[in-house]
């Protein structure tokens, strides 16, 4: 049997001849390798620049694979990669006569390859770690091996713990079986192990120059050892394979790129004073104010320090915010966002808010993914998370939350300078949030508490609502919205929902108006814009007491 591989429509495709001359071609990286590599039966590769005969072959004798003048074009998926790697891997341990020598490295080749699967996901961009990625990573084993069940978090952890290039114990044994026989069986395998990163690093379509570099780094580390000339290299150089942007790109596309660089363009820092204006605007929020100009005073000493030369002690800005609904949350996250964009913490200063359903699927594996697209989102910004403490289940110590959590607390880590988490829900439910994972404690030492508005600063809202939106209380309206949301404070019980409580009287009694004004004839400007006491009451409270 021989195995060709060539390069087509920046694509390498794999020939297998068979016996009975019947030709393959599977797809294997993409790339812009300009000529052919062939595999012997010894396992020998050497470039053949007349490969390129074999494609017309195949073209010929493939049939049925041809789809558009290219063959199989399209992306690998796991199977394929695995049934790749098994392959090459068995023809590899065919070469090795020695008993003993082919199981040890049949003991140890996928672990060994896995592990530099981890670090050229690594070189090419940690944060980008997919399902696709854990898909490949499960894929490397052997027929005679186990298959590994690694979860998202598990390799992207992996891929951020990854410290350097090792030689594998088996190596080793191959260089001194080559030293007694006088074979080479050590560079055959780094031949082998580039071929089997570059699959690996095709992953997500495409081969990244950090990736080539990387995996000619392991090439190098093994080829050091071998016993070969100075300086030489294994016959398949990865930097060949970088994909490159190819000239002539469609109007349409390069439109498409340039619209989504304007989409992801980073707005200059807002004005400080301004926001600072905007948040002293918001009523009520007395300690909150205070507390969000003591966190900026902190950044910018901490600045001054260290351009000074001064140590600075390390420091989390990682928020909790506590209390009930309506008290102002959400606003003053989005506040946040732009102070800590203004004063330089961080590079964007977009706000995005979710809650539970955002970060948590319903099957193993998906709550990672959805969690790491979140993450990517709000990188340059505030990641908010409402109701956090949803995502703890006291109850079930196998729910998809927790596994969120892992992945929110290494992306913390991950982009510590270009993220900040901000997590917020009812008092007594944070607390148990925070105690119930070590890591949360850990980063999150920073709580800010929102109270609950009074009666006068409910009808503050209310009048505020009134004023933006272009209607005017009668004095009897006023007095009488004054003493009823002073009575909603005092009689208010769990399910208070302070400014919501307000908002949805307000669009109740905008709904009466309406209904009222329908019924005039030629309405005058005053009477569209007026507000009495009869709309602003709730059908319950038409009692002999309150009219």
């Amino acid at each position: 049997m021989a195995i060709i591989y060539y390069c087509h429509f920046n694509l390498l495709f794999r020939v297998r001849q068979q016996k009975n001359r019947e030709i393959q071609v599977f797809p294997v990286l993409r790339g812009p390798l300009q000529v052919g590599v062939f595999l012997d039966r010894e396992g020998e590769f050497f470039y053949n620049k007349t490969s390129y005969a074999h494609l017309t072959a195949a073209r010929r004798a493939e049939g049925k694979t041809r789809h558009g003048g290219v063959f199989m074009k399209g992306t690998m998926s796991a199977a394929e990669a695995h049934k790749q790697y098994t392959e090459m891997v068995s023809a590899y341990r065919k070469l090795i006569a020695d008993p003993a020598l082919r199981v040890r490295f049949g003991q140890e080749v996928d672990g060994y390859v896995r592990r530099c699967a981890l670090g050229l996901w690594q070189a090419d961009d940690a944060s980008g770690i997919s399902q696709r990625h854990v898909d490949f990573y499960n894929a490397v084993y052997s027929p005679d091996s186990s298959s590994p069940s690694a979860l998202y978090w598990e390799v992207a952890t992996g891929v951020a713990g990854f410290k350097q290039v090792e030689t594998p114990k088996f190596f080793a044994h191959l260089l001194e079986y080559d030293r007694l026989m006088a074979t080479q069986l050590s560079r055959r395998f780094v031949d082998q192990l580039t071929l089997i990163l570059l699959m690996l690093a095709a992953v997500d379509d495409r081969i990244s120059e950090a990736e080539a570099g990387f995996v000619n780094t392991c090439a190098d580390h093994l080829l050091a050892l071998c016993l070969t000339e100075e300086g030489a290299r294994p016959v398949l150089n990865a930097d060949q394979f970088v994909t490159r942007k190819q000239p002539g790109t469609p109007a349409a596309i390069k439109q498409r790129e340039e619209t989504v660089q304007e989409e992801g363009k980073t707005l200059p820092p807002p004005d400080l004073d301004g926001v600072l204006a905007e948040l002293d605007s918001l009523c009520g929020l007395e300690q909150v104010k205070k507390d969000v100009k003591s966190l900026i005073n902190l950044v910018k000493v901490s600045k001054l320090r260290e351009e000074n030369g001064l140590p600075v002690p390390p420091m989390s800005l990682h928020l909790v915010f506590m209390g009930n609904p309506g008290t102002g949350k959400t606003t003053v996250a989005r506040l946040l966002a732009k102070i800590y964009h203004a004063i330089g913490v961080l590079s964007k200063g977009q706000l995005v808010e979710v809650d539970r359903s955002g970060l948590v699927a319903g099957f193993v594996g998906q709550t990672a993914i959805k969690t790491q697209e979140v993450v990517q989102k709000a990188l340059g910004g505030v990641l908010f998370i409402d109701e956090a403490y949803a995502l703890v289940n006291q109850e079930n110590g196998n729910d998809f939350g927790r596994e969120a959590i892992e992945v929110l607390l290494k992306s913390m880590e991950d982009h510590r300078k270009d993220l900040i988490v901000i997590v917020a829900g009812y008092t007594n439910l944070m607390e148990k949030f925070i105690h119930s994972n070590p890591g949360l404690e850990s980063r999150f030492n920073k709580y800010f508490f929102f109270e609950d508005y009074d009666g006068a600063q409910l009808m503050e809202i209310f009048r505020s609502m009134c004023g933006k939106n272009g209607y005017v209380l009668t004095e009897e309206a006023e007095e009488w919205a004054r003493k009823n949301f002073q009575k909603l404070y005092e009689n208010r019980d769990e399910n208070f929902g302070n400014a919501r409580d307000v908002r949805n009287r307000f669009e109740r009694a905008v709904s009466r108006q309406s209904d009222r004004v329908a019924q005039l004839d030629l309405p005058t400007k005053e009477q569209l814009m007026q507000l009495l006491r009869e709309d602003l009451k709730e059908p319950e409270e038409y009692s002999p007491e309150n009219i």
